[in-house]
């Protein structure tokens, strides 16, 4: 069907959006979201039917919605003013107001598409719409495989970012019984992974549809327009309980992590939050991995924002000065690409003070505003978003705000309390306060939740300089140990190894570390150090440090 207002025109079988005939560049999500306000535009669009429609049920902010209305808007000269095209109708939903035209010509085949999309869309449900009885079995289910079919009518496009859909973990144990703890722990992950605001996460009323079916995850990717599938069992055998989960690529079926967990039963309920805590915070990072692998391996020909986001993420985690200005160059494209889309500016605002601390971008007070002005513009854009408090944090600890830094933090983890870098985020505050007890708790805790995190280095290599502010250089020294065997990890790690030896009074040993050091980084020295070290509040910590570098040999300048 083609629509046309004033010199605008969409081409909803073209999937396109055009002015005076020239095509506008325009994200497929919110392309689907004006073809269904421009569709209905003789009535009230609910936010839950656009949630319906154009999330599939996924569970999303009322931010994530408000940007894609700001940037259909945008796309036809519009804003939330004026709405002389799209009008919000107040806690409703929205109305689109422009006078339109549809293409007669097209009207039969938009009827006949509306009544194939209805069969298809009662097949999903599993029955038919006129006889109410079970849809028809698939090939693969006639044969005797009950894989659930879905026909290409009611094929849904996959999202900007990654989505992912938990499927009902299934109870082992053959008692039904004990149906309610396998369907708690699915409800669980469901509940945590929709705090990482990044993922899509499609919601329990969907997924649960699927329960006690085997599925296709090819299937389902289709059907639901997901990149990622989460399966997983659960089973009881007397006073203990073992839950496995793995994490499924669903267009290729692959699968890209799996583990299993065992544990004695006691509280039940304790059981149920220590597992399902533990499996998210592995999945997260499990699927930026890979989705900056995906990016690196399948890099179209014109990146979109999203693509363009997370290429520069993976630029970020390779940890050295030439990727960390890649990253920032591609982060900021990214926001060109798309303004309204926050993981740009907050990921960049990060880029900037990890290039401050390790790098050579100067902590000016320009350079500072610029990062907090790039957070507060993500925060705007989605105020619970648990990974933009935390990279605020970080740059209130940068600007020498303490206690700014700690609250964001914690604001962070009280979003997402499986978050691991924000637990080292908060870890690292508190440890400049002096609380050093709390602040190891805390970088104990971000490592039990992350063990495979690409920050797992920094994880332990702030930990270690806590260690050292707080005077035990021989477990400072292990975390220095773990955190040079990682990839990625950078020369302060061997600066804060060359400081613990030096306070053991192992002279030779922090002589070499110091020899290490100056390898990995030439110019490394005292003066250097206490430059870098502008971020510490208290003088004395810095003047401890800079005294066990010179302890170990390291230049004065």
């Amino acid at each position: 069907m083609r629509y046309q207002f004033t010199d605008f025109a969409l081409d909803t079988d073209q999937f396109e959006l055009s002015r005076a005939g020239i095509p506008i560049r325009a994200e497929p999500q919110v392309i689907e979201l004006l073809a269904l306000l421009v569709e209905n535009c003789d009535r009230l669009v609910t936010k839950e039917e656009i949630n319906d429609k154009v999330w599939r049920g996924r569970v999303v902010s009322e931010a994530a919605l408000s940007s894609r209305i700001k940037t259909a808007r945008q796309l036809l000269d519009d804003d939330g003013q004026s709405q002389r095209f799209i009008r919000t109708i107040h806690k409703k939903g929205f109305r689109f107001v422009g006078e339109v035209t549809r293409d007669a010509a097209q009207s039969s085949k938009r009827r006949a598409g509306d009544q194939l999309a209805e069969v298809a869309n009662n097949h999903v449900a599993g029955t038919d719409a006129d006889s109410k009885q079970p849809a028809a079995r698939s090939r693969e289910d006639a044969a005797g495989t009950a894989f659930e079919s879905v026909p290409a009518a009611a094929h849904a496009p996959l999202a900007m970012g990654p989505a992912i859909a938990v499927l009902p973990f299934a109870n082992l144990s053959g008692e039904p019984g004990q149906e309610y703890f396998s369907d708690g722990v699915t409800t669980d992950i469901i509940t945590r992974l929709s705090k990482h605001r990044w993922l899509q996460v499609v919601a329990r009323s969907t997924t649960f549809g699927y329960k006690g079916k085997a599925v296709d995850v090819r299937a389902l990717s289709a059907a639901l327009g997901v990149n990622y599938v989460v399966e997983g069992s659960v089973q009881r055998a007397g006073n203990r309980v073992r839950v496995s989960a793995q994490l499924i690529e669903s267009r290729t079926g692959h699968a890209k992590w799996s583990e299993g967990y065992e544990r004695e039963l006691s509280d039940l309920f304790a059981l149920q939050d220590e597992i399902t805590e533990t499996i998210v915070a592995r999945l997260e990072p499990e699927i930026g991995f890979a989705e900056r692998n995906r990016v690196i391996h399948a890099r179209p020909a014109n990146l979109q924002a999203w693509d363009c986001c997370h290429l520069g993420i993976y630029h970020l985690f390779k940890f050295t000065g030439a990727d960390n200005k890649e990253a920032q160059r591609l982060l900021r494209q990214s926001q060109a690409l798309d303004p309204l889309l926050g993981d740009a500016h907050a990921w960049w605002a990060y880029a900037v003070i990890l290039s401050m601390v390790y790098w050579d971008t100067l902590p000016t007070p320009a350079a500072l505003d610029d990062a907090l002005r790039a957070c507060d513009r993500a925060l705007s854009l989605d105020g619970q978003n648990a990974t933009f408090h935390a990279m605020r944090g970080r740059v209130y600890l940068a600007r020498g705000e303490h206690d700014l830094a700690i609250a964001d933090n914690e604001t962070a983890i009280r979003l997402n309390p499986t978050f691991a870098a924000a637990h080292c985020g908060l870890g690292d505050s508190l440890a400049y306060e002096e609380r050093y007890d709390e602040a190891i708790a805390r970088f104990d805790k971000a490592i039990a939740l992350s063990p495979t995190d690409p920050q797992l280095w920094a994880f332990l290599t702030y930990g270690a300089l806590a260690h050292i502010f707080r005077g035990d250089y021989a477990t400072a020294l292990q975390w220095t140990d773990r955190a040079g065997s990682l990839p990625n990890c950078q020369y302060w790690t061997t600066a804060h190894r060359a400081v613990a030896l030096a306070y053991l009074g192992r002279g030779d040993d922090a002589r070499r570390a110091t020899a290490k050091l100056l390898r990995d980084a030439p110019t490394f020295s005292c003066a250097f150090a206490r430059e870098k070290l502008f971020y510490l509040k208290d003088g004395h910590q810095v003047d401890f440090y800079v005294e066990g570098l010179r302890k170990a040999g390291v230049p004065l300048r």
